[in-house]
Protein backbone atom coordinates (compact mmCIF):
# COMPACT_ATOMS: atom_id res chain seq x y z
CA UNK A 1 0.00 0.00 0.00
CA UNK A 2 1.89 3.75 -0.74
CA UNK A 3 1.46 5.91 1.74
CA UNK A 4 2.00 9.88 0.67
CA UNK A 5 1.66 12.30 3.84
CA UNK A 6 1.98 16.01 3.98
CA UNK A 7 1.99 18.80 6.85
CA UNK A 8 -0.74 21.57 5.50
CA UNK A 9 -2.94 24.43 6.04
CA UNK A 10 -5.87 25.12 4.17
CA UNK A 11 -8.35 23.28 5.15
CA UNK A 12 -10.84 24.40 3.11
CA UNK A 13 -8.90 23.98 0.07
CA UNK A 14 -8.15 19.89 1.47
CA UNK A 15 -12.02 19.82 1.78
CA UNK A 16 -12.80 20.67 -1.19
CA UNK A 17 -10.61 18.56 -2.55
CA UNK A 18 -11.63 15.41 -1.04
CA UNK A 19 -15.54 16.06 -1.61
CA UNK A 20 -14.91 16.38 -5.28
CA UNK A 21 -17.41 15.01 -7.18
CA UNK A 22 -16.10 15.47 -10.67
CA UNK A 23 -12.49 13.53 -10.58
CA UNK A 24 -14.15 10.94 -8.50
CA UNK A 25 -16.51 8.40 -9.59
CA UNK A 26 -17.73 7.64 -5.44
CA UNK A 27 -16.84 9.73 -2.63
CA UNK A 28 -17.93 8.53 1.35
CA UNK A 29 -17.02 10.29 4.19
CA UNK A 30 -16.39 7.19 6.55
CA UNK A 31 -15.46 8.90 9.84
CA UNK A 32 -15.32 12.19 11.51
CA UNK A 33 -13.55 11.89 14.71
CA UNK A 34 -12.61 14.07 17.72
CA UNK A 35 -14.91 17.00 15.98
CA UNK A 36 -17.78 18.70 17.28
CA UNK A 37 -19.62 19.37 13.71
CA UNK A 38 -20.42 16.16 11.05
CA UNK A 39 -19.67 18.08 8.44
CA UNK A 40 -16.25 17.56 6.75
CA UNK A 41 -15.63 21.82 5.74
CA UNK A 42 -16.39 22.65 8.93
CA UNK A 43 -14.58 20.28 10.86
CA UNK A 44 -11.61 21.38 8.99
CA UNK A 45 -12.80 25.57 10.40
CA UNK A 46 -12.52 23.48 13.99
CA UNK A 47 -9.08 22.44 13.38
CA UNK A 48 -8.35 25.84 12.22
CA UNK A 49 -9.26 27.87 14.67
CA UNK A 50 -7.95 25.51 17.37
CA UNK A 51 -4.61 26.46 16.22
CA UNK A 52 -4.92 29.91 16.01
CA UNK A 53 -3.70 29.91 19.80
CA UNK A 54 -0.78 28.44 18.83
CA UNK A 55 2.36 29.17 16.32
CA UNK A 56 1.41 26.35 14.38
CA UNK A 57 0.81 27.23 10.95
CA UNK A 58 0.79 23.81 8.95
CA UNK A 59 -2.06 22.32 11.36
CA UNK A 60 -3.23 19.48 9.62
CA UNK A 61 -1.73 16.13 8.49
CA UNK A 62 -3.01 14.12 5.25
CA UNK A 63 -2.10 11.05 4.20
CA UNK A 64 -3.56 9.31 1.13
CA UNK A 65 -3.69 5.27 1.20
CA UNK A 66 -3.76 3.35 -2.06
CA UNK A 67 -3.12 -0.25 -2.34
CA UNK A 68 -2.11 -2.48 -5.22
CA UNK A 69 -4.29 -1.67 -8.34
CA UNK A 70 -4.89 -5.46 -8.39
CA UNK A 71 -6.21 -6.37 -5.19
CA UNK A 72 -9.52 -5.74 -3.55
CA UNK A 73 -9.04 -4.60 -0.03
CA UNK A 74 -11.96 -4.16 2.41
CA UNK A 75 -12.78 -1.07 4.71
CA UNK A 76 -11.64 -3.13 8.02
CA UNK A 77 -7.62 -3.25 6.34
CA UNK A 78 -7.62 0.75 5.61
CA UNK A 79 -9.08 1.08 9.35
CA UNK A 80 -6.27 -1.08 10.83
CA UNK A 81 -3.53 0.52 8.31
CA UNK A 82 -4.88 3.92 9.91
CA UNK A 83 -4.18 3.00 13.29
CA UNK A 84 -1.24 1.73 13.12
CA UNK A 85 0.36 4.67 11.04
CA UNK A 86 -1.21 7.43 13.94
CA UNK A 87 0.22 4.83 16.54
CA UNK A 88 3.87 4.87 14.44
CA UNK A 89 3.15 9.17 13.89
CA UNK A 90 2.49 9.83 17.18
CA UNK A 91 -0.94 11.27 16.37
CA UNK A 92 -3.36 8.49 18.68
CA UNK A 93 -6.38 10.15 19.54
CA UNK A 94 -6.14 13.43 17.53
CA UNK A 95 -9.16 14.45 15.45
CA UNK A 96 -9.55 12.83 12.24
CA UNK A 97 -11.45 12.46 9.22
CA UNK A 98 -11.74 9.50 7.30
CA UNK A 99 -12.99 9.57 3.41
CA UNK A 100 -13.11 6.73 0.73
CA UNK A 101 -12.62 7.39 -3.47
CA UNK A 102 -13.27 5.27 -5.86
CA UNK A 103 -12.33 5.60 -10.02
CA UNK A 104 -11.51 3.87 -12.74
CA UNK A 105 -12.11 0.83 -10.66
CA UNK A 106 -9.69 1.16 -8.05
CA UNK A 107 -10.96 2.70 -4.29
CA UNK A 108 -8.27 4.36 -1.97
CA UNK A 109 -8.51 6.40 1.37
CA UNK A 110 -7.65 9.60 2.56
CA UNK A 111 -6.69 10.41 6.42
CA UNK A 112 -6.70 13.96 7.42
CA UNK A 113 -5.38 14.14 11.22
CA UNK A 114 -5.74 17.80 13.03
CA UNK A 115 -2.07 18.08 14.49
CA UNK A 116 -3.30 20.41 17.30
CA UNK A 117 -3.38 18.98 20.74
CA UNK A 118 -6.56 20.95 22.25
CA UNK A 119 -5.03 19.82 25.74
CA UNK A 120 -1.25 21.31 25.53
CA UNK A 121 -2.42 23.77 22.75
CA UNK A 122 1.01 22.66 21.08
CA UNK A 123 1.63 20.67 17.91
CA UNK A 124 2.14 16.91 17.58
CA UNK A 125 5.64 17.26 16.43
CA UNK A 126 6.18 14.52 13.17
CA UNK A 127 9.94 13.88 12.69
CA UNK A 128 11.07 11.72 10.10
CA UNK A 129 7.36 11.01 9.13
CA UNK A 130 7.98 10.13 5.67
CA UNK A 131 10.73 6.58 6.63
CA UNK A 132 8.39 6.15 9.04
CA UNK A 133 5.67 5.80 6.48
CA UNK A 134 8.16 3.95 4.35
CA UNK A 135 8.47 1.23 7.14
CA UNK A 136 5.12 0.81 7.54
CA UNK A 137 3.88 0.67 3.75
CA UNK A 138 6.50 -2.28 3.11
CA UNK A 139 5.24 -3.70 6.43
CA UNK A 140 1.51 -4.23 4.57
CA UNK A 141 2.74 -5.34 1.42
CA UNK A 142 4.37 -7.93 3.35
CA UNK A 143 1.39 -8.82 5.43
CA UNK A 144 -0.86 -9.10 2.65
CA UNK A 145 1.10 -10.63 -0.10
CA UNK A 146 1.16 -7.78 -2.16
CA UNK A 147 3.59 -7.78 -4.77
CA UNK A 148 6.45 -5.35 -3.43
CA UNK A 149 7.46 -2.07 -5.98
CA UNK A 150 11.12 -2.29 -6.10
CA UNK A 151 11.25 1.61 -5.00
CA UNK A 152 10.00 -0.10 -1.59
CA UNK A 153 13.31 -2.49 -1.37
CA UNK A 154 15.49 -2.18 2.02
CA UNK A 155 19.04 -1.28 1.99
CA UNK A 156 19.16 -5.17 3.19
CA UNK A 157 17.61 -6.67 0.57
CA UNK A 158 19.60 -5.46 -2.63
CA UNK A 159 22.89 -6.59 -4.23
CA UNK A 160 25.31 -5.94 -1.63
CA UNK A 161 28.02 -5.64 -4.41
CA UNK A 162 26.19 -2.27 -5.68
CA UNK A 163 26.57 -1.16 -1.82
CA UNK A 164 27.39 2.35 -1.40
CA UNK A 165 29.37 2.85 2.60
CA UNK A 166 25.97 4.34 4.05
CA UNK A 167 23.81 1.56 2.19
CA UNK A 168 26.33 -1.12 3.29
CA UNK A 169 25.84 -0.09 7.41
CA UNK A 170 22.24 0.63 7.25
CA UNK A 171 22.07 -3.38 5.94
CA UNK A 172 24.09 -4.38 8.95
CA UNK A 173 21.54 -2.68 11.11
CA UNK A 174 17.92 -3.90 9.66
CA UNK A 175 18.33 -7.52 8.93
CA UNK A 176 16.69 -9.14 6.21
CA UNK A 177 12.93 -9.73 6.42
CA UNK A 178 11.98 -13.43 6.16
CA UNK A 179 9.02 -13.00 4.02
CA UNK A 180 10.42 -10.84 1.42
CA UNK A 181 12.85 -13.21 1.16
CA UNK A 182 10.79 -15.63 0.20
CA UNK A 183 8.65 -13.00 -1.83
CA UNK A 184 12.04 -12.24 -3.68
CA UNK A 185 12.54 -15.67 -4.25
CA UNK A 186 9.10 -17.23 -5.45
CA UNK A 187 9.20 -13.94 -7.66
CA UNK A 188 12.66 -14.91 -9.14
CA UNK A 189 11.36 -18.38 -9.73
CA UNK A 190 8.03 -17.31 -11.58
CA UNK A 191 10.24 -15.43 -13.96
CA UNK A 192 12.81 -18.03 -14.62
CA UNK A 193 12.27 -21.17 -16.67
CA UNK A 194 15.46 -23.35 -16.35
CA UNK A 195 18.66 -23.21 -14.28
CA UNK A 196 20.38 -20.51 -15.90
CA UNK A 197 17.81 -18.01 -15.61
CA UNK A 198 16.72 -18.47 -12.45
CA UNK A 199 20.39 -18.28 -10.90
CA UNK A 200 21.05 -15.20 -12.76
CA UNK A 201 17.74 -13.55 -11.47
CA UNK A 202 19.17 -14.33 -7.75
CA UNK A 203 22.96 -12.84 -8.80
CA UNK A 204 20.65 -9.72 -9.77
CA UNK A 205 19.47 -9.65 -5.89
CA UNK A 206 22.49 -10.84 -3.98
CA UNK A 207 21.95 -14.49 -4.09
CA UNK A 208 23.58 -17.32 -5.56
CA UNK A 209 22.23 -21.06 -6.68
CA UNK A 210 24.47 -23.69 -5.60
CA UNK A 211 24.05 -27.90 -4.81
CA UNK A 212 23.53 -28.63 -1.11
CA UNK A 213 24.00 -31.85 0.70
CA UNK A 214 22.44 -34.86 -1.33
CA UNK A 215 22.46 -32.95 -4.21
CA UNK A 216 19.87 -31.00 -3.36
CA UNK A 217 19.13 -27.32 -4.68
CA UNK A 218 20.39 -24.22 -2.06
CA UNK A 219 20.50 -20.93 -1.92
CA UNK A 220 23.42 -18.85 -0.13
CA UNK A 221 23.09 -14.92 0.34
CA UNK A 222 25.89 -12.98 0.15
CA UNK A 223 26.75 -13.04 3.79
CA UNK A 224 27.14 -16.85 3.47
CA UNK A 225 24.16 -17.88 4.85
CA UNK A 226 22.10 -20.90 3.25
CA UNK A 227 18.57 -21.90 2.58
CA UNK A 228 16.79 -24.58 0.75
CA UNK A 229 15.01 -23.63 -2.13
CA UNK A 230 12.15 -26.10 -2.01
CA UNK A 231 11.01 -24.97 1.45
CA UNK A 232 11.41 -20.98 0.44
CA UNK A 233 9.57 -21.63 -3.02
CA UNK A 234 6.86 -24.12 -0.91
CA UNK A 235 7.44 -26.97 -3.55
CA UNK A 236 8.56 -30.48 -3.18
CA UNK A 237 12.32 -30.95 -4.02
CA UNK A 238 11.16 -33.09 -7.26
CA UNK A 239 9.17 -29.77 -8.60
CA UNK A 240 12.27 -28.16 -8.19
CA UNK A 241 14.32 -30.31 -9.77
CA UNK A 242 12.07 -30.72 -12.67
CA UNK A 243 13.04 -27.17 -13.68
CA UNK A 244 16.41 -26.89 -12.61
CA UNK A 245 17.95 -30.63 -13.19
CA UNK A 246 19.17 -32.54 -10.31
CA UNK A 247 21.83 -29.58 -9.72
CA UNK A 248 24.97 -32.02 -10.56
CA UNK A 249 26.28 -29.12 -12.32
CA UNK A 250 25.92 -26.41 -9.60
CA UNK A 251 28.98 -25.41 -7.68
CA UNK A 252 28.94 -26.28 -4.29
CA UNK A 253 28.49 -24.68 -0.89
CA UNK A 254 32.20 -23.92 -0.45
CA UNK A 255 32.73 -23.25 -3.62
CA UNK A 256 30.00 -20.85 -3.82
CA UNK A 257 31.12 -19.24 -0.66
CA UNK A 258 34.38 -18.71 -1.74
CA UNK A 259 32.98 -16.49 -4.83
CA UNK A 260 31.35 -14.93 -2.69
CA UNK A 261 34.00 -13.96 -0.60
CA UNK A 262 36.23 -13.20 -4.17
CA UNK A 263 33.26 -10.70 -5.14
CA UNK A 264 33.07 -9.18 -1.70
CA UNK A 265 36.29 -8.19 -0.36
CA UNK A 266 36.96 -5.82 -3.39
CA UNK A 267 33.61 -4.33 -1.99
CA UNK A 268 33.99 -3.83 1.61
CA UNK A 269 37.62 -2.83 0.93
CA UNK A 270 35.89 0.12 -1.31
CA UNK A 271 33.61 1.07 1.67
CA UNK A 272 36.61 1.22 4.17
CA UNK A 273 38.31 3.72 1.69
CA UNK A 274 35.62 5.44 1.27
CA UNK A 275 34.94 5.77 4.94
CA UNK A 276 38.78 7.41 5.00
CA UNK A 277 37.84 9.57 2.64
CA UNK A 278 34.42 10.94 4.18
CA UNK A 279 36.63 10.92 7.51
CA UNK A 280 39.55 13.47 6.05
CA UNK A 281 36.84 15.02 4.49
CA UNK A 282 34.75 16.05 7.78
CA UNK A 283 37.82 15.92 9.72
CA UNK A 284 39.12 19.25 7.38
CA UNK A 285 35.35 20.72 7.87
CA UNK A 286 35.72 20.53 11.46
CA UNK A 287 39.10 21.81 11.60
CA UNK A 288 38.07 24.76 9.51
CA UNK A 289 34.98 25.38 12.02
CA UNK A 290 38.30 25.24 14.54
CA UNK A 291 40.14 27.81 13.25
CA UNK A 292 36.81 30.17 12.73
CA UNK A 293 36.03 30.03 15.72
CA UNK A 294 39.72 30.21 17.08
CA UNK A 295 39.43 33.72 15.29
CA UNK A 296 35.74 34.96 16.17
CA UNK A 297 37.10 34.05 19.94
CA UNK A 298 40.40 35.75 19.46
CA UNK A 299 38.32 38.92 17.88
CA UNK A 300 36.08 38.87 21.29
CA UNK A 301 38.93 39.03 23.68
CA UNK A 302 40.41 41.43 21.90
CA UNK A 303 37.53 43.56 21.70
CA UNK A 304 36.79 43.28 25.35
CA UNK A 305 40.46 44.09 26.22
CA UNK A 306 40.17 47.18 23.98
CA UNK A 307 36.52 48.43 26.19
CA UNK A 308 38.56 47.47 29.75
CA UNK A 309 40.91 49.65 28.84
CA UNK A 310 39.21 52.64 27.35
CA UNK A 311 36.82 52.12 30.83
CA UNK A 312 40.19 51.71 32.59
CA UNK A 313 41.37 55.59 31.54
CA UNK A 314 37.95 57.04 31.40
CA UNK A 315 37.09 56.39 35.02
CA UNK A 316 40.87 57.19 36.20
CA UNK A 317 40.53 60.13 34.75
CA UNK A 318 37.25 60.58 36.63
CA UNK A 319 38.65 59.70 39.99
CA UNK A 320 41.43 62.19 39.33
CA UNK A 321 39.28 64.96 38.44
CA UNK A 322 37.93 64.61 42.33
CA UNK A 323 41.14 65.42 43.83
CA UNK A 324 41.69 69.27 44.63
CA UNK A 325 44.13 71.16 43.36
CA UNK A 326 46.35 74.03 44.66
CA UNK A 327 45.28 75.73 47.60
CA UNK A 328 42.33 73.86 48.24
CA UNK A 329 44.05 70.79 47.92
CA UNK A 330 46.07 71.67 51.07
CA UNK A 331 42.64 72.68 52.94
CA UNK A 332 41.41 69.29 52.05
CA UNK A 333 44.78 67.63 53.39
CA UNK A 334 44.26 69.31 56.51
CA UNK A 335 40.80 68.63 57.08
CA UNK A 336 41.75 64.79 55.87
CA UNK A 337 38.73 65.05 52.88
CA UNK A 338 41.56 64.28 50.40
CA UNK A 339 42.43 60.60 52.52
CA UNK A 340 38.68 60.09 51.98
CA UNK A 341 38.65 60.71 48.07
CA UNK A 342 41.59 58.76 47.62
CA UNK A 343 40.52 55.68 49.34
CA UNK A 344 37.18 55.76 47.88
CA UNK A 345 39.41 56.40 44.39
CA UNK A 346 41.04 53.11 45.60
CA UNK A 347 37.96 51.23 46.67
CA UNK A 348 36.42 52.06 43.20
CA UNK A 349 39.28 51.05 40.95
CA UNK A 350 39.46 47.66 42.47
CA UNK A 351 35.76 47.27 42.02
CA UNK A 352 36.35 48.06 38.26
CA UNK A 353 39.63 45.39 38.10
CA UNK A 354 37.30 42.95 39.72
CA UNK A 355 34.40 43.79 37.28
CA UNK A 356 36.37 43.29 34.46
CA UNK A 357 37.91 40.45 35.48
CA UNK A 358 34.55 38.93 35.73
CA UNK A 359 33.52 39.85 32.72
CA UNK A 360 37.15 38.68 31.32
CA UNK A 361 36.50 35.34 33.41
CA UNK A 362 32.61 34.88 32.02
CA UNK A 363 33.48 35.28 28.66
CA UNK A 364 36.32 32.94 28.84
CA UNK A 365 33.85 30.14 29.79
CA UNK A 366 31.49 30.72 27.71
CA UNK A 367 33.94 30.51 24.65
CA UNK A 368 35.18 26.91 26.31
CA UNK A 369 31.66 25.57 26.72
CA UNK A 370 31.62 26.64 22.64
CA UNK A 371 34.92 25.02 21.97
CA UNK A 372 33.95 21.65 24.25
CA UNK A 373 31.06 20.88 21.53
CA UNK A 374 33.36 22.06 18.49
CA UNK A 375 35.88 18.72 20.90
CA UNK A 376 33.00 16.84 21.60
CA UNK A 377 32.37 16.44 17.63
CA UNK A 378 35.84 15.85 16.90
CA UNK A 379 35.41 12.76 19.89
CA UNK A 380 32.85 11.44 17.75
CA UNK A 381 34.08 11.92 14.31
CA UNK A 382 37.42 9.74 15.16
CA UNK A 383 35.13 7.27 17.39
CA UNK A 384 32.85 6.16 14.81
CA UNK A 385 35.85 6.20 12.38
CA UNK A 386 37.47 3.27 14.38
CA UNK A 387 34.62 1.60 15.11
CA UNK A 388 33.32 1.68 11.21
CA UNK A 389 36.72 0.69 10.16
CA UNK A 390 36.90 -1.98 12.62
CA UNK A 391 33.63 -3.55 11.66
CA UNK A 392 34.64 -3.04 8.12
CA UNK A 393 37.98 -5.04 8.68
CA UNK A 394 36.24 -7.77 10.23
CA UNK A 395 33.75 -8.35 7.46
CA UNK A 396 36.93 -8.51 5.06
CA UNK A 397 38.28 -11.06 7.32
CA UNK A 398 35.23 -13.34 7.22
CA UNK A 399 34.16 -12.78 3.68
CA UNK A 400 38.42 -13.83 3.42
CA UNK A 401 37.32 -16.74 5.81
CA UNK A 402 35.02 -17.99 3.05
CA UNK A 403 37.90 -18.64 0.28
CA UNK A 404 39.77 -20.95 3.12
CA UNK A 405 36.60 -23.47 4.47
CA UNK A 406 35.74 -25.99 2.58
CA UNK A 407 33.06 -27.92 5.33
CA UNK A 408 30.46 -29.28 4.40
CA UNK A 409 27.20 -26.94 5.88
CA UNK A 410 23.68 -27.65 6.26
CA UNK A 411 20.95 -25.62 4.49
CA UNK A 412 18.82 -23.50 6.78
CA UNK A 413 14.67 -22.86 6.75
CA UNK A 414 12.98 -20.12 7.05
CA UNK A 415 11.66 -20.59 10.16
CA UNK A 416 14.74 -21.03 12.11
CA UNK A 417 14.99 -17.31 12.12
CA UNK A 418 16.66 -15.04 9.18
CA UNK A 419 19.09 -12.38 10.18
CA UNK A 420 21.66 -11.03 7.71
CA UNK A 421 24.46 -11.17 9.25
CA UNK A 422 26.86 -8.88 8.01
Amino acid sequence: MILKGSQRSGGQNLAAHLLNAQDNEHIRLHELRGFASDDLRAAFKEAEAISLGTKCRQYLFSLSLSPPEESSVPEETFERAIERIEEKLGLSGQPRAIVFHEKEGRRHAHCVWSRIDAQTMTARPLPYFKRKLMDVARELYLDHGWKMPRGFENAAERNPLNFTLAEWQQARRQGIDPRWLKQTLQACWSASDNARSFAASLEERGFFLARGDRRSHVVIDHSGEIYALPRMLGLRTKEVRARLGDGSDLPSVAATQKKIGERMVPAIRRHISESRTAFRQRSATLGHYKMQMTQMHRDARGKLAQRHERERIEETKERAARLPRGVRSLWARVTGRYGELRRQNEREAELSALRQARERQELIEKQLEQRRVLQAEFKKLRARQAEQLFELRRDVGRFLGFSRTHEPARARSVGSGLKLSL
